[in-house]
Formats: C-alpha cells, structure tokens, sequence
C-alpha cells in the first residue's frame, strides 16, 4: 500500500526476471484536464460551522455512514463530484494540529489533477493533513511523505528502484517458491485436521517473499524473527494510521479509543528495534547500495526498507483455465514472459484493482492556483487547499467505466487496454511510468504481473475455484494425472472467506462444492474480493 517513488523513465528490459512495462503509445491519451467550453462553478458545499462541522462529518464518515456513503451522498446532494468537506482526523483531540478541510473529488476526470506535479504537492500528506509521528520512523519521513521538489525524493526513489530491478533476478523464484509453500501448508492442514486458517500462511508468503527479493535476507535464518516479524509490521503500521482508519465493529469504543489519540511508537519500540537490527545485519549489501550509490545515511535506509515491506465471473473459471494452460509451457515455470500475452488473467487483476483499489483516499495540496476540470464543470483552486480524492467512486466513473458497478472480469481485454489510462491505483495511471518527478508506485509494474503469476500458478495448479459472498471452492487433484472434469483421487476443500478469521474448512463431498463465479484476488492480501460479478 505504500506508494515508492522515484526517477525519470527507468527502463526495466522486460524478461523472465522483470515485469513488463504496459504501457504503450498507441493508447488514448487521458482525459483532457481543461476545456474552455465548460462553465466555472463555485465549488459546492461547506466545512460547517467551526468545530461543530468537523465533529459532525468525523461520525458521519465512522460511525453512522461509512466512507463509501458518506462521500456518495454528498455527492449527490450537491449533485456535483467536487465539494467541500471534512475529513478525519479532528476535533475534539486533532483541532489544534490537523485541518479536516478537504475539497473532495470523486470523478475520473478531476481525480487525474492529483498526479500533476506541476500543480499540486505531496509534502507530508499521504493520510491528510495528519501525520504520524517520525519516531515510528527513526526520526525521519520516509519517501511517501516527500515531495518531489525535495532532493530527498530522488535519493529515496531511486535507491527504491534499483532495489526492485536489482531484485528482479529472484523474484519470480521466490514468487513461486513462498506461493506453493503457502497453497501446500493449506492443503496439510486441511487434511489433518479438516479446516485451517490461511490468515497466518498468508502473512508468512508475503513476508518471507518480500524480505528474501528485495532486502536479500532469508527470514529462515532467524526462525523467532520470521514468525513475529509479520505481526509487527501490521501493529507498527497500524498505530501510525489509526486516527484515520474507518473499521465500523467497535462503536462508540472505537471512536472514543482509536480515533482520538495518536498512539505512541514507544509501545512497538523493541519489536521494531528487532526487525531493525535484523535487516542492518543480514540485508547489509542493500543497505550499503543505498548509502554508497544514493547518498543515504545507513538508517534511512533501513526504515525505507521496513516501510515497503509493511506497505506493501460466468464461465470465467474455464475461460481462465483453458487460457493459461494454453499459453504457459508445461515443462518450464510460469514467468513474467509468459503470462503477459494472458489477456484474461492481466484483465481480471487490473478489473480487481479498479474494483476494489488498495488505497482509498489520495491527498494532494494545491502547489499554486489553478483551474481543476472535471467533466461538467470547472473550478477555482487556490494555493495551500487540501485535494482529497475517493477512489472508489472515481472508479466507478460511468462516463469512463461501462456498467461501473459490476465487476467485469474482460474488461481490459483488446480496446479495452486503452481504459488502463484511467486506473490508478498506483498513484498514477497504469500506463504511465515511475520516475524521480512523480509519486507513481515504483513497483506497479511487478504488483499486477506478480498478481497475475498467481493468478496463472493457481489455475495451473487447480481445476476449479468457486463461492458465495463469503466463500472461494478449490478442487484439485493430489495426483499427477490431473483430470479436468473430476477428481478421481484427492479431494474437495472449500476456502471459506470468513472477513474476521479467515477460516478454511473441507467439504464433505465433491457435490457440496456450489458452482459460482471467481470474485477476484488479494493483491499481496491489501484489499477484499469484491463481492458483484458480472
């Protein structure tokens, strides 16, 4: 979920080992950001009357709409998709440090002015107006609270980059190794003792995958680190972020305990010091790299690095299926290469991340006045205003998205390609390109072809996954001679999607298992499966 930024275009030279870039000339350029045609509008809407506006928007937006409604219904009471708001965190505890002020956006076409560098800034922003204590991260802020007119940007980003392509060498090997260790722990469960949670497996893939390609540190080499080391980075980011973090399960508690402190770091201080310790120790040639080739102090770099490893259907199924054992080769493993002519697989990643975006809220503070454009209006923005954009609904854009509200697996197929120019949930259209002078995800790239390798590896390796709401269905054979039709050895698992647990339980017989439609999948476990298919 942390977004790494850095230099101008690095050209990565597409491999087995190295994601390929998608972006391509021949894509529509994106929706213009002016349009003398359009009338000037006053932005509607208010922050309220002092405190007491703040105050009433912070429970409307935790406590009795949620954000999806508490944007959505403002939108259309001012039938207009840029107003005025507030945002938390605010008053009562945050009144004197933090400004809930916010213009809100949640069109396609406004939401593109939030990655125009050239306008707007990104100083200290990433959550709003509030910013976590430097403590959590040694006294510094890390790259995603830089601006890119800092030399400190450039230092970081780069430094981020070269770690990703440097990387690259393992990171397809790793991919498949930590996957199958975590498909294989499931199923061990599942047939010892007829259920299993995956949550702690899946903690463990991403963690020790991560760690092993990026930091070049193999966890295994501290055993009580690799299985606390997960558990940390969660409740390390946690504390920075809860004052803005909506969960709905706990009120009033939660307003009152989680939402009007600011917890301190000293309560995560000796795990983290841990992690600290391990990765100075056993990562050294990373973090050498960075402070001999990027000019960074020693534990800048460190924190950086503990910073990205904690941030970061109808027939579909056989269409999916008969897809990637077409494509992929038998006797070799699944590559970047090799899923990349997979149009389906690459669609039904991209329609995941468009449908259910990892991060919700993107900030941006006007750098100088301008004029913000959206499709049917335009708007004076002044110097020092708090943009904030809801990316659920700018992605649910019907002017740019058919039937937005339904998950459309083939979305992103053929012409389809040229909405890429208008996904952005790496902090930037898909189409476009890291560098030093924007705050583009600086592995966007390896996120989607590393969601779509698992994608691939998981229809390579079953025959079948279907569900309800709550539940994924896998059938797969235990044997080598796997057929397609039934299972004639082995048996049925159904991966129940309990939210809260994340519990997996077996079926009793192979027609227990309901046919339904693929919902999606967990990008490295940041977001839910989304819930309506087309």
């Amino acid at each position: 979920m942390a977004t790494m930024m850095m230099s101008r275009m690095m050209n990565i030279t597409p491999s087995s080992s190295s994601p390929p870039s998608l972006a391509t000339d021949s894509l529509s350029a994106p929706l213009p950001l002016s349009s003398s045609k359009l009338p000037r509008r006053t932005i509607p809407g208010s922050h309220g009357w002092p405190l007491i506006g703040q105050l009433s928007d912070r429970l409307d937006y935790f406590w009795f709409q949620g954000p999806d409604a508490f944007f959505r219904s403002r939108m259309e009471k001012h039938n207009c998709t840029v107003f005025r708001t507030n945002v938390p965190p605010s008053f009562p505890f945050f009144s004197r440090s933090v400004n809930p002020n916010v213009i809100a956006i949640v069109d396609c076409k406004s939401f593109s002015h939030l990655f125009d560098m050239e306008i707007v800034e990104k100083k200290d922003v990433l959550v709003g107006d509030f910013m976590p204590s430097t403590e959590f991260t040694g006294g510094s802020r890390v790259c995603a609270y830089i601006d890119t007119s800092e030399p400190k940007h450039a230092q970081i980003k780069n430094f981020a980059i070269d770690i990703l392509k440097r990387g690259s060498n393992v990171w397809v090997n790793e991919l498949h190794d930590n996957l199958h260790k975590f498909l294989d722990a499931i199923e061990s469960d599942i047939a010892k003792g007829g259920s299993a949670s995956y949550s702690p497996h899946l903690q463990d893939f991403i963690f020790n995958f991560l760690t092993k390609s990026l930091v070049g540190a193999d966890p295994a080499i501290d055993p009580e680190l690799a299985k606390s080391a997960p558990s940390t980075l969660n409740t390390w980011i946690a504390f920075q972020v809860l004052p803005v973090m909506p969960l709905r399960v706990f009120q009033p508690l939660e307003e009152i305990f989680l939402h009007s402190y600011t917890y301190p770091f000293a309560f995560i201080r000796r795990d983290y010091q841990k992690l600290y310790n391990f990765i100075e120790e056993h990562g050294g040639e990373v973090v050498r790299r960075g402070a001999e080739e990027f000019g960074l102090p020693l534990s800048e770099a460190i924190h950086n690095l503990i910073f990205v490893l904690a941030s970061d259907k109808t027939g579909l199924q056989a269409r999916l299926r008969e897809e990637v054992r077409k494509l992929s080769d038998p006797s070799t493993s699944l590559s970047f290469d090799s899923v990349k002519d997979m149009e389906l697989v690459n669609s039904v990643v991209y329609e995941t991340l468009r449908f259910n975006p990892p991060v919700t809220l993107q900030y941006a503070r006007a750098r100088k006045d301008f004029e913000l454009t959206s499709h049917d209006s335009v708007f004076d923005i002044k110097k020092g205003e708090l943009l904030c954009g809801y990316q659920p609904l700018a992605m649910r854009d019907g002017k740019v998205f058919d039937e937005p509200e339904s998950f459309k697996p083939d979305r992103f197929v053929g012409k389809g390609k040229e909405l890429l120019n208008y996904l952005f949930w790496s902090n930037g259209p898909q189409t476009g390109s890291p560098s030093e002078s924007n705050k583009q995800c600086a592995g966007k790239d390896y996120v989607t072809q590393s969601a779509s390798l698992i994608l691939a590896n998981v229809f390579e390796r079953y025959d079948s996954i279907s569900g309800g709401a709550d539940a994924v269905y896998c059938a797969f054979q235990v044997t080598a001679s796997t057929s397609l039709n039934k299972v004639t050895k082995g048996f049925w698992i159904t991966l129940e999607r309990k939210i809260a647990r994340g519990i997996v339980q077996k079926a009793k017989e192979p027609d227990e298992v309901s046919e339904a439609y693929l919902k999606g999948i967990d990008i490295f476990g940041i977001h839910q499966l989304p819930r309506n298919v087309a």
